[in-house]
């Protein structure tokens, strides 16, 4: 695929939920944090859903059922139905069942969600490599899932049955802070076997082709909060996206990003969707957004002005992406994002 390469975030007049149809919706880090809600979510997404926005809860974790996430988010004060929830879970059984027969037996080491999405597929989950499975499927188990899973996962996959993994996130955001994810656990078994599985989940292309043809989106706008999920994703899937800060990206890694990590659009919440995006322009003395005009030196970037803290991030970003081309930007931001609180 063959992509422009952006080199900084990009204004909207439009508020961008009256310029996309659909928010394609990242939950852990964005909505909620270990359950709660975020500051914020409710009230922003209340009012993009009521303005005709729809809205899609698109989750890399296969733990819980559509009908479990939509009545969690429903007692958050944030009304879903669940169609409106799109999992990996569902991702990774119909790639399954694109490559195994009807009725096949399939080796769950995961939760619930993973069953359900399995028997939506017509396809039978059980619990022992000896269970003569057609295939493995691996996703997010919770803190509690038992250490004798991961083996009778490698017994299965080392007898040659395909392994699948609904995602590899190495971490997920909790209210306690940051914990492994389901990608921890698949290094598990690919450690004990030397296979690798066939992953699903954000931001491969499977994820994505099970969130549209359950949403039928035809100008989606994807909004999540880690660079390597979710921002790829909408870049494998050439959509635009937002990522909003209330996850585990911070300023350093935002600049840093390569092409495929950068975001259309950047804002510090959800409220970020209520309103259009500022423009950053490039002038002779460097790039400006609001009061801020941000540099690249020989060593570190450099940041003049005075203004929102987000304006300042926005401008550093086209200067750092700038400054990177098609790589990874080196130069040290760290005094420039200090400036901002960031």
């Amino acid at each position: 695929m063959s992509q422009t390469v952006r080199t900084r975030p990009e204004g909207s007049a439009q508020a961008l939920s009256e310029a996309y149809d659909t928010a394609l919706l990242d939950l852990d880090g964005v909505v909620y944090a270990g359950g709660n809600a975020i500051a914020h979510a409710v009230e922003s997404l209340g009012t993009a859903g009521s303005g005709g926005m729809r809205l899609a809860y698109i989750t890399n974790n296969a733990l819980r059922t559509p009908d479990a996430v939509a009545e969690h988010l429903t007692e958050l004060g944030i009304p879903t139905q669940a169609p409106d929830v799109i999992t990996s879970a569902q991702a990774v059984a119909r790639l399954i069942s694109e490559q195994v027969p009807a009725g096949a037996r399939v080796l769950v080491i995961g939760g619930e969600g993973l069953r359900v999405a399995l028997r939506e597929r017509g396809l039978e989950p059980v619990e022992s490599a000896d269970d003569d499975p057609a295939a493995v499927v691996q996703g997010f188990g919770g803190p509690d899932l038992p250490w004798g899973r991961f083996a009778e996962a490698s017994y299965a996959v080392a007898r040659g049955v395909p392994w699948f993994a609904s995602n590899t996130d190495l971490t997920i955001p909790s209210a306690r802070g940051i914990a492994p994810g389901n990608g921890a656990a698949v290094e598990v078994v690919r450690i004990a076997t030397g296979a690798e599985p066939q992953v699903a989940g954000k931001p491969l292309p499977p994820m994505h082709r099970e969130t549209i043809l359950r949403t039928g989106a035809e100008r989606p706008l994807v909004v999540g909060d880690r660079l390597d999920t979710d921002i790829e994703g909408a870049f494998n899937g050439e959509v635009d996206s937002l990522l909003v800060l209330t996850g585990v990206t911070d300023g350093p890694q935002l600049l840093a990003a390569p092409p495929r990590h950068r975001p259309t659009y950047v804002d510090a919440d959800l409220r970020g969707l209520l309103t259009g995006q500022p423009e950053v322009t490039e002038a002779a003395d460097g790039f400006r957004c609001g009061g801020w005009t941000a540099t690249a030196g020989s060593d570190r970037l450099e940041l003049n002005g005075d203004g929102e803290a987000l304006d300042g991030l926005r401008a550093l970003c086209a200067a750092a992406w700038t400054a990177a081309g098609d790589g990874s930007c080196e130069l040290d931001g760290g005094k420039a994002l200090a400036r901002l609180g960031l």
